[in-house]
């Protein structure tokens, strides 16, 4: 079983699991996560996992080009491309489990409800010594017990309190990145915005457009963005997808350098957006869960100031639409 749903079964969080294995295996770290991640570099080639409860996002890349500010925080090194929000870490482990092939070795951050926020497992190229290194700069001597708290529920919002401020203001957005502060201003979660946007930006898609959505940019090499985070840690690929290979309730991209596992049947809902910017409309295709929180985006690679690729919009367009749209007015 993974360790997420080991712990599950015991009714713990992975972390407490974590921390009832212990030494040698398990070494807690100490709880300087700023310096932890800008010692990551020095591992080299790394696989970088960030998950939710639906979704597993994996690249393969090594650390670097990394910027903190006080809680926010960004890798923009290639392929392993990170938005860390640092306020949500909580606990660190280092972790060297027995495999066929040899030790498995991870760095693994926790969320204070002991949730995986962001795990790196090293890879054949990965410098063994270097891990070893940080592990003992960062071990924590003395620990104390650890503490979670369970998972809030889910925030869901009837709505903004005035939905035609809230729609203006999305119709003058210049910047995607302008959303999340809308939302933040108007007090409604992103699920909930979308019944407030009329057919114009938002439309209803069947749940089987994750399928097509994947085999349509696999058949025609369109590269993509996807988008998989959770409290801590948003993770995203930038390129091609090949491998789409569904497995019971798991849809799976199976690709050197990028794995994505989703599980479908989790997902209730799946939604197209058109978001109003300086460049023309950029289109995503969110997937939520029947908490209405987010699972994983899609969106088509583009270079800032440049319009949106015209083939990802015919693929979006292309999607089976759901039969019954819950769209607001």
């Amino acid at each position: 079983m993974r360790a997420r749903d080991l712990a599950g079964s015991a009714g713990i969080s992975e972390a407490e699991l974590l921390e009832t294995n212990g030494a040698p295996e398990v070494v807690r770290l100490r709880g300087d996560m700023r310096g932890l991640i800008q010692a990551l570099p020095a591992l080299g080639e790394v696989m970088a996992l960030t998950r939710n409860e639906a979704a597993v996002h994996e690249k393969v890349g090594a650390f670097g080009n990394i910027s903190l500010g006080s809680v926010h925080g960004l890798v923009l090194n290639g392929a392993i491309d990170l938005r860390l929000f640092m306020a949500h870490w909580h606990c660190a482990f280092a972790v060297v489990l027995p495999g066929e092939a040899g030790p498995r070795r991870s760095l693994q951050i926790f969320d204070s409800h002991g949730d995986a926020v962001l795990k790196v497992h090293l890879k054949p190229a990965s410098d063994v010594a270097a891990f070893e290194r940080l592990v003992e700069a960062f071990t924590d001597p003395a620990p104390e017990r650890l503490s979670v708290t369970p998972a809030p529920a889910a925030e869901i919002s009837a709505g903004p309190a005035d939905a035609e401020a809230f729609r203006r203001d999305f119709d003058g957005m210049k910047d995607v990145h302008e959303f999340f502060p809308l939302l933040r201003r108007h007090a409604v979660t992103r699920r909930a915005a979308l019944d407030h946007l009329d057919g114009q930006y938002v439309q209803r898609l069947d749940n089987a457009a994750v399928p097509a959505l994947l085999d349509g940019a696999a058949a025609s090499g369109l590269p993509i963005m996807c988008f998989v985070g959770n409290r801590g840690c948003i993770q995203i690929h930038s390129g091609p997808v090949a491998n789409i290979k569904p497995m019971g309730p798991w849809l799976n991209v199976l690709d050197p350098g990028f794995n994505l596992h989703l599980r479908h049947d989790l997902v209730a809902e799946v939604w197209s957006v058109r978001k109003p910017t300086k460049d023309g409309h950029i289109t995503s295709v969110e997937l939520y869960g029947a908490d209405q929180g987010l699972i994983a985006q899609f969106f088509g690679v583009r270079h800032e100031g440049q319009p949106e690729n015209p083939a990802w919009r015919h693929l979006v367009a292309s999607l089976p639409v759901a039969e019954r749209e819950s769209v607001g007015s």
